[in-house]
């Protein structure tokens, strides 16, 4: 019985348990952090969730910096990579406010999710892999999830900081009991009303103040207010970094797979630039005989040779990235890939040459004119591709995303749609058949309008709005209106739309 004895807890007062509740730091000033958060969740559904990228996103951007600083301070912004994406950041957002091209709009507010994300997670120092390497985007993503998802205590730690439990709690459940009852309400009130006629008239003044002017501004709320445990926690995680667990593993795939790849990549490429300058050198009359014409067979491929230098180039910097560099196998990769660089530039000159003679005999489109940038962009990467072949231990992300980065700032600051309207309509001044005005006029934006004035005023176009036929004049009316009815609300405001208004 001894030793049972022995084995039994000592006697006296049991311990209490463990508490198992994650402690979150928070001090008083917090409460204004978390009040300045849900000022911003309450903008964003103003403005991004109900406008989509305009220039309301602009508004947005900036207050989300403004907020982001107040939790982290300066101190971030003194690394290099930090300091460059915020001022790309800012240009994109101002960009919003400036173009009225729903493409660019678009791709930029997309860009913007991205990139706004990341470049907080930065500000913290909680990643542990560099911006150049592509696996930094995944490690990312996870400390996202993991501060959206895996901090909603913060907010409550933060309201009741400073306070005693019981206080705390009392406060939660005034915040919690308030946006219960105007949710409520606002479900309810409807309900009932289609339930009673009387109650129905009582309430009809009410329901229309509800619905006309308290509706949309308490569906911004609610939502804003959703939002904000979300969002406080992900700043509070950026405060409070846990820096997620590292690997480094050594390149271990073995080079000879990639390097029979590449050879039958080399091969048919070697092949089809020499079937493509037979048909140059041998001119319409060697392709008449194989009943090809010289127009089609010039004028067309250009998107599939862009489409497969994307594919060398992945392939290329697997291979160069992935396998163990030793041994004659992997001098013989670097070999390949060096003339596989070399091909993929001869066919976007090739695709180059072939869009020219399109552009040629159609005109510039905003595609046309982006596949131009595209070419130009793989070019560069290419070449920043022969650097990583001869410096086998440098990073390609660290040339190529500053590369990609600089190129959107560049293309951001042409006037695409200006100049795809101008060689139109010189085009059409020139002789040309006919030109696609209906394309100038609704698919691409306020900025083509001054061109499209060049016209004749009486020509007949199609109407989108009504379906039917009208004059120019009268079409390009109605657009600089939209233009006006945009520059009326700020959430929409742009300085094309502004001055197309200005202009009419």
């Amino acid at each position: 019985m001894e030793p049972m004895k022995n084995a039994l807890p000592p006697e006296g007062q049991a311990k209490p348990a463990q508490n198992l509740h994650k402690p979150y730091e928070a001090a008083p000033r917090d409460r204004f952090f978390l009040l300045f958060t849900a000022a911003f969740c309450v903008l964003l559904a103003d403005t991004f969730l109900w406008y989509g990228p305009t220039a309301g996103m602009t508004a947005a951007v900036f207050v989300w910096y403004l907020l982001v600083f107040s939790f982290l301070g300066a101190a971030p912004l003194t690394v290099r990579s930090n300091r460059v994406l915020l001022l790309f950041n800012l240009f994109l957002a101002l960009t919003l406010a400036l173009s009225s091209s729903w493409m660019f709009r678009l791709w930029n507010g997309l860009a913007l999710l991205v990139l706004l994300p990341v470049h907080a997670l930065a500000l913290s120092g909680a990643p542990q892999l560099p911006w150049w390497r592509p696996a930094m985007l995944w490690e990312r993503f996870c400390l996202l999830l993991w501060g959206l998802f895996g901090n909603l205590g913060a907010s409550f730690a933060a309201i009741s900081a400073g306070r005693s439990q019981r206080s705390g709690r009392h406060t939660a459940s005034l915040v919690l009991g308030l946006a219960g009852s105007v949710i409520l309400v606002a479900i309810l009130l409807p309900v009932l009303s289609s339930a009673d006629a009387l109650f129905a008239a009582a309430t009809a003044h009410l329901r229309s103040l509800f619905q006309i002017r308290l509706s949309t501004a308490l569906w911004k709320l609610m939502v804003g207010l959703v939002l904000t445990p979300f969002l406080f926690g992900f700043l509070y995680s950026l405060r409070h970094p846990v820096p997620p667990k590292r690997k480094d593993r050594a390149p271990s795939a073995e080079p000879l797979s990639f390097t029979l790849v590449l050879s039958a990549l080399v091969l048919l490429y070697a092949l089809f630039l020499a079937v493509q300058s037979a048909g140059l050198f041998g001119g319409p009359e060697y392709l008449a005989r194989r009943n090809i014409s010289y127009a089609q067979w010039a004028r067309s491929g250009f998107f599939q040779m862009v489409g497969v230098t994307i594919v060398n180039l992945v392939v290329m910097m697997a291979g160069l990235t992935l396998s163990r560099r030793e041994g004659r196998t992997w001098s013989l990769l670097r070999v390949l890939s060096a003339l596989l660089v070399a091909e993929s530039l001869v066919l976007l000159g090739s695709a180059a040459w072939r869009m020219t003679l399109y552009v040629t005999a159609y005109g510039l489109s905003f595609k046309r004119c982006l596949t131009y940038w595209g070419m130009a962009m793989m070019a560069l990467f290419f070449l920043a591709a022969l650097w990583k072949i001869r410096q086998p231990e440098r990073a390609f992300c660290r040339v190529a995303f500053p590369l990609a980065l600089a190129g959107w700032l560049v293309i951001n600051c042409v006037p695409v749609d200006f100049l795809v309207a101008k060689n139109q309509v010189d085009r059409l001044e020139a002789g040309a058949a006919s030109i696609d005005v209906e394309y100038l006029l609704y698919d691409l934006s306020y900025d083509t309008l001054t061109q499209l004035e060049r016209l004749d005023g009486n020509l007949i176009c199609y109407d989108r709005s009504t379906g039917g036929q009208r004059h120019l004049s009268a079409l390009l009316s109605q657009r600089r209106k939209e233009a006006r009815r945009e520059c009326g609300d700020w959430h929409t405001w742009s300085l094309s739309a502004c001055l197309a208004a200005l202009s009419g």
